[in-house]
């Protein structure tokens, strides 16, 4: 077998593979008597049919099958012979192939990259000394009551830290804002609008000149948009707001007693702030522990120096688009102002894969030196993991991840998961000071 091979492009590589008439012959020649040895055809018993007749009758089906059998051995040959490790699968184009003749293809693939494992035992890292105290517990029991407050109307002007129910229209140099900055609707005007009365709510000094103002009550209100607004067509101008109060509302916290906690199905107040500090430290020991692997990934992305798969960062990219747009989205972020931002998502996008998608080359390739492998229990539990979190059946999002190809996936999570830990192990962790 004869093989050459050529670079393409980064970790792309075109391998021209030419198996000699003999091999070829050799297994057309298994093959046909394979099918001599079960063709059932009429006027012969099975297995007794002449060869000339059963090669007219399956010669397709004999051709096919040996092409079957020969194009995948010599091209895992021709991967082996050549030290290629290939992502994803490859292009095949097929020349001439017959009886007499050699079999020609040429395969374009990607590959991952060659590159020197680096030191990956004893990366000296940080880790902040921190405990949930306290003071966090009532912090975390307080947001909790501020997600079930009640808003009720008054009729009383609008005082400091009410809430009010706004109309308003917003101009710009005698403009609607729109007409300097077309995406942002929601600034030229609003209905119903929510505003908490405080200093920092919207725009800043917006809120403050509705304190005194009662439901029916008109206003107009001038501001300075800061520098940095986030519409920066307007940033450093004075706009102009007609504000019409719909409504007034004050707010009020539900008492901190047993039925509170009863609402939170915890016995009494102890145990619901044993429930919430238990959250707090889970919290605190994941995030924590994303700081410490944030830092073993960034040393070993300095140690590493290669080029990337551009198909892989490609894919990589585009998921991270998907994330960073729902997100916003998420975030009520309007459409129009992410379309703005395009150019500008698709580059953090972009260098967020290529660190992604070097990280996991590195980390896949630590994990086979070590031997580190991915049982059926514990991809069998992360999906029943995955099935509670999501509120699901397992059996339907086993039926899910059938259907998109997904257990890869969540098998190379795992993967890397254990691999991280193993880097963790004998990293060289130095603990900081609360704050520090």
């Amino acid at each position: 077998m004869n093989v050459s091979v050529e670079n393409v492009g980064p970790c792309k590589k075109l391998l021209r593979v030419e198996l000699d008439a003999a091999a070829v012959d050799a297994e057309f020649e298994t093959v046909t008597k394979e099918f001599i040895k079960h063709a059932s055809l009429p006027g012969f018993r099975p297995g007794k049919a002449p060869r000339s007749v059963v090669e007219r009758t399956f010669a397709t089906r004999i051709t096919e099958e040996v092409k079957k059998k020969l194009l995948p051995d010599a091209y895992k040959k021709a991967l082996d012979d050549n030290k290629l490790r290939p992502i994803g699968y490859p292009d095949i184009e097929e020349g001439d192939f017959g009886r007499g003749q050699g079999l020609k293809f040429t395969a374009t693939l990607e590959v991952e990259p060659d590159f020197a494992l680096p030191d990956y035992t004893g990366i000296a890292v940080k880790r902040e000394n921190r405990v949930v105290t306290d003071e966090d517990v009532e912090r975390a029991v307080n947001s909790l009551r501020e997600q079930h407050a009640t808003f009720t109307d008054v009729t009383r002007p609008a005082q400091a830290d009410d809430f009010v129910v706004v109309n308003y229209t917003g101009a710009c140099d005698g403009k609607p804002i729109t007409e300097l900055a077309p995406a942002a609707r929601g600034l030229t005007e609003q209905k119903n609008f929510w505003m908490h009365v405080t200093p920092d709510h919207f725009i800043p000094g917006f809120t403050e000149q509705l304190v005194g103002a009662k439901a029916g009550d008109k206003r107009t209100v001038t501001v300075t948009f800061p520098a940095e607004f986030a519409v920066k067509e307007v940033g450093g101008k004075q706009g102009v707001f007609e504000v019409e109060i719909v409504q007034v509302k004050e707010k009020a916290l539900p008492a901190l007693d047993e039925a509170f906690a009863r609402s939170f199905g915890a016995e009494n107040l102890e145990k619901l702030r044993a429930g919430v500090r238990a959250d707090l430290e889970n919290e605190l020991k994941f995030k924590l522990k994303r700081q410490v692997r944030d830092q073993l990934v960034a040393a070993l992305l300095g140690r590493v120096s290669c080029e990337l798969p551009e198909g892989l960062v490609q894919n990589e990219t585009r998921s991270a688009v998907y994330d960073i747009v729902r997100s916003n989205q998420e975030r009520g972020v309007p459409k129009e102002a992410i379309d703005e931002k395009k150019d500008e998502i698709y580059g953090v996008a972009s260098n967020s894969a290529r660190e992604r998608v070097k990280a996991m080359l590195i980390l896949t390739r630590i994990g086979e030196k070590e031997g580190i492998k991915v049982t059926k229990e514990e991809l069998g539990q992360r999906i029943y993991q995955l099935a509670a979190q999501h509120q699901v059946k397992p059996e339907k999002l086993i039926k899910q991840l059938q259907e998109r190809n997904g257990f890869g996936q969540i098998q190379e999570q795992i993967l890397l998961g254990k691999v991280l830990d193993l880097i963790e192990l004998h990293a060289q962790i130095e603990e900081l000071p609360a704050g520090a």
